[in-house]
């Protein structure tokens, strides 16, 4: 169930990606994130009125604290570096989560991987190498295009694994000492993810004119759908059910289902790209036996 609850998650992320990286508007990566984060706190308003504060305060604070670490601040790098770099490149930059996450399940919760899921770990790892090196997607601005644009946007993305990672840990912590739900732990990290945005969320000039041929409310609606709600669901199965370093490698398939989507944003993955997801999946199949 884990296993598969991460794969579906991996794919849900890599279609939100795309439709997030479409979307005309003028909002900032903080912006956006605050408008994905409200919507799904209002989606999942009968889970979140139903928490139980007072038998689980400490494990609910430090969920609110895991959605700060992770959805407000890592999201935000993740949407910024979204734009520099395009769905597959950002996504790919993403897979270095596993390592990081094994290092720190290792370190900080004393959890032992075995010697196949350290070698997938580290193919997931290589992946990374292959493809961080080529050319964003042909729609990219031409000031997105530009070198130190770039590096922004590789710099945002390491930054981005770095919180993301971090706030799974504190998740899977919380997951694995109290009794709550991963929809209840979903939901108390996506309110702690727009507790800390609230600064941001002024909307009043939230998308350009004149309005693009594209509707833009359906395509946010379903990108929240898709990433932020159910994609987080299925993250809480995933550290609710496998070790953090698995768990975030089976998640990390992304790059491979960025594949999919890389036609539509005029991306060329060359022969190295292929050549990285099939070593990503080799990577994931290796870690998940191991």
């Amino acid at each position: 169930m884990g296993v598969v609850a991460g794969l579906i998650a991996a794919l849900a992320w890599t279609l939100a990606s795309s439709l997030w990286r479409g979307l005309a508007t003028s909002l900032s990566a903080l912006q956006l994130n605050g408008l994905k984060n409200a919507i799904a706190c209002l989606a999942l308003l009968p889970v979140l009125m139903g928490l139980p504060w007072h038998q689980e305060v400490p494990g609910l604070l430090l969920l609110l604290i895991s959605g700060g670490i992770g959805i407000s601040l890592g999201d935000s790098f993740y949407l910024a570096a979204l734009r520099r770099l395009g769905t597959r490149r950002t996504l790919t930059l993403e897979s270095l989560s596993p390592l990081a996450a094994a290092s720190g399940g290792l370190l900080l919760m004393g959890e032992r991987l075995s010697s196949l899921a350290w070698l997938g770990t580290v193919m997931v790892t290589v992946s990374v190498v292959l493809v961080a090196r080529q050319q964003p997607p042909d729609g990219t601005s031409r000031n997105d295009r530009s070198t130190r644009a770039q590096i922004t946007g590789l710099t945002m993305a390491l930054a981005a694994v770095i919180c993301g990672v971090t706030g799974a840990a504190v998740s899977r912590n919380v997951l694995l000492t109290t009794d709550l739900s991963p929809i209840q732990s979903a939901s108390a990290r996506l309110l702690g993810g727009l507790l800390l945005l609230l600064p941001w969320l002024r909307f009043n000039r939230a998308f350009p004119q004149p309005r693009p041929k594209i509707a833009r409310w359906p395509r946010v609606l379903l990108a929240t759908g898709l990433g932020t709600i159910l994609g987080i669901l299925l993250q809480q199965v995933v550290l609710q059910r496998l070790p953090l370093g698995v768990g975030i490698t089976v998640l990390s398939t992304a790059p491979v289902m960025a594949l999919l989507v890389a036609r539509a944003e005029g991306d060329h993955p060359r022969t190295s790209g292929w050549l990285a997801s099939a070593l990503a999946v080799a990577g994931v199949a290796l870690a998940v036996r191991g």
